[in-house]
């Protein structure tokens, strides 16, 4: 029960006393909290008067995860990594998975989601089959729509449990079976998969899911978007009845809540910087202008933060390649990473730009997913999104886990309007730059116009493939 709420108005830091403990909260920090102490002391803190909080901008729960029950291996693997304080979604998540319950989980990209779901079945594992010997079997599956965001999932499940012996690995399409299959007939007990190798591989009897003890469904959102929907069906219904299941998604529209119900068992819900936030530590500017001078414009801003390193996103995989091939151009070192280029490329361009050897990655949404770069500090749009929400994805790539991050947006005419759909979704004027050598002179098109430039488009489209056909029906004849 709640003692005694007190507040020091020297150093500004609320001391919530209950059962004789205390919690202290930080003032100027984000009330996000709230909730959570809510859920925490239910009735009690309903009790507290509103005056308490009544000027608290921010708060923010001194939580270290030295006192959240974490057996020392994991520990010692956080230290490593220099985590000492978990994020908002780590303190909710870890206590609630580890007691065993359900969770249902809304977070975007950059909250520390993976080390919320990895650490509690890293010491599920440990505590119940490491230490305990016999055969090795899959005790937890994590379920994930991109390669690259299984591969970033299983090298932290390699991090956080490089000192508990457990055994892990992922599995994807795009590469041959064969290493795969032989690091699933050595036995494993956490495995991260996309959806169609997973099915493979269960179809082929090198994946049993009998004995599974915890699933998990990441970006659960993004999975239907690609169309995964009937795989995750077919998935559901070889899980064991009885499990734990934990499932995560940035958004939680209607159809995502109705497989999430086929799913879990009275869940417990934990939502964290919601898909119309962004996070603070991101400063957020763009530049209008022509979609002639976009080109120039990039070269000018990539000047301006000369030798920093940048994520860059394009709408299509064509558009990516065509911007890389003009940064190359220009003596930028860059790489186009999308669903077109071979899974070998795509993990060779990736670490490449870990190990800082490219300047600017550029990217689709899709390809993105799963891209982790510590301490990145520019994401670039080069095409706004048509969705505001991708928005908020693609910027959360810089600015994570507290660091600084900016975003810089190219706006065309045509794409003004996503930008007021943004600013909506997340309650902010993005700062528009003003010492822009490029100015927006144009106006956007017309319905009529619209139409005659899509119509001019189709032409020019099917003239091209017309003439590729014809040039390879003559080397054809010429053979």
């Amino acid at each position: 029960m709640i003692k005694q709420l007190s507040t020091s108005s020297e150093n500004k830091i609320f001391i919530l006393k209950y059962s004789g403990n205390s919690l202290f909260f930080r003032k100027q920090q984000i009330i996000k909290y709230i909730p959570y102490l809510c859920n925490l002391f239910k009735s009690y803190l309903f009790k507290i008067p509103l005056h308490y909080f009544s000027q608290v901008n921010k708060i923010n729960r001194l939580m270290k995860f030295e006192n959240m029950n974490i057996i020392e291996p994991i520990l010692k693997a956080l230290k490593d990594k220099n985590y000492t304080e978990p994020t908002s979604i780590q303190t909710q998540a870890i206590p609630i998975i580890l007691k065993g319950n359900d969770v249902l989980g809304s977070a975007q990209t950059g909250t520390g989601k993976t080390a919320a779901f990895a650490i509690p079945i890293i010491q599920h594992i440990y505590n119940t089959e490491v230490q305990q010997g016999g055969k090795i079997k899959i005790k937890a599956l994590i379920v994930t729509p991109t390669r690259e965001l299984a591969i970033q999932i299983d090298d932290n499940i390699k991090e956080y449990g490089k000192y508990t012996h457990t055994k892990h690995t992922v599995i994807f399409g795009g590469v041959k079976q064969g290493k795969q299959v032989d690091k699933l007939r050595s036995g494993v007990h956490i495995l991260t998969a996309t959806p169609g190798r997973l099915l493979d591989l269960i179809n082929q009897g090198f994946v049993r899911l009998n004995e599974l003890d915890i699933f998990v469904l990441d970006e659960a959102d993004r999975m239907l978007d690609m169309g995964f929907i009937h795989d995750i069906r077919k998935i559901i219904k070889l899980l064991p009845y009885k499990r734990q299941s934990l499932f995560f998604s940035a958004t939680m529209p209607r159809n995502i809540v109705e497989l999430s119900s086929k799913i879990l068992k009275n869940p417990k819900k934990i939502e964290v910087n919601p898909v119309s936030s962004t996070a603070e530590t991101i400063r957020q500017y763009v530049y209008f202008t022509n979609k002639s001078t976009k080109k120039d414009l990039l070269l000018h801003i990539l000047q301006n933060i000369e030798n920093e390193q940048v994520l860059l996103f394009s709408r299509t995989k064509h558009g990516a390649d065509k911007i890389a091939r003009n940064l190359k151009k220009h003596k930028i070192n860059s790489a186009a990473i999308h669903g077109d280029k071979a899974q070998n490329n795509r993990q060779k361009v990736l670490k490449q730009f870990k190990a800082e050897e490219i300047r600017v990655l550029v990217a689709t949404d899709i390809a993105a997913r799963g891209i982790d770069i510590q301490k990145l500090k520019y994401v670039i749009n080069y095409d706004i999104p048509n969705v505001a929400e991708d928005y908020v994805h693609r910027i959360g790539r810089s600015g994570r886990a507290g660091e600084a991050g900016n975003s810089i947006s190219i706006c065309e005419p045509e794409e003004n309007v996503y930008i007021r759909d943004i600013e909506k979704l997340i309650n902010l004027k993005i700062q528009v730059v003003k010492d822009n050598p490029f100015p927006q002179t144009e106006k956007p098109m017309t319905q009529a116009e619209k139409k005659e430039f899509e119509k001019e488009k189709q032409r020019r489209k099917q003239e091209f493939f017309a003439n590729r056909k014809k040039k390879q029906g003559n080397n054809y004849r010429r053979r």
